[in-house]
């Protein structure tokens, strides 16, 4: 599997060596046009997924569900 970030140096290389259009060159390779243009936008707190992975170590056998309940104990009301 081909990682996203990958693609995108794959696409620009294709671009810039062959002088071709985003469109032709993810049309020759097979990749999604939306892919190249897609930037995430990552708002987890750190304090948070430090708290989700001290719990987790914790209860390890607890699920993804039972954590959130009991990181919302732990925030209170």
């Amino acid at each position: 599997m081909v990682r996203p970030t990958a693609r995108r140096q794959v696409v620009g290389h294709l671009r810039k060596k062959h002088e071709l259009s985003e469109r032709r060159a993810c049309g020759v390779l097979g990749f999604w046009r939306g892919t190249m243009r897609y930037q995430r936008q990552r708002r987890v707190a750190p304090e948070l997924v430090e708290d989700l992975r001290q719990v987790a170590m914790e209860r390890p056998r607890f699920g993804y569900r039972r954590l959130h309940v009991m990181l919302r104990r732990r925030a209170g009301p």
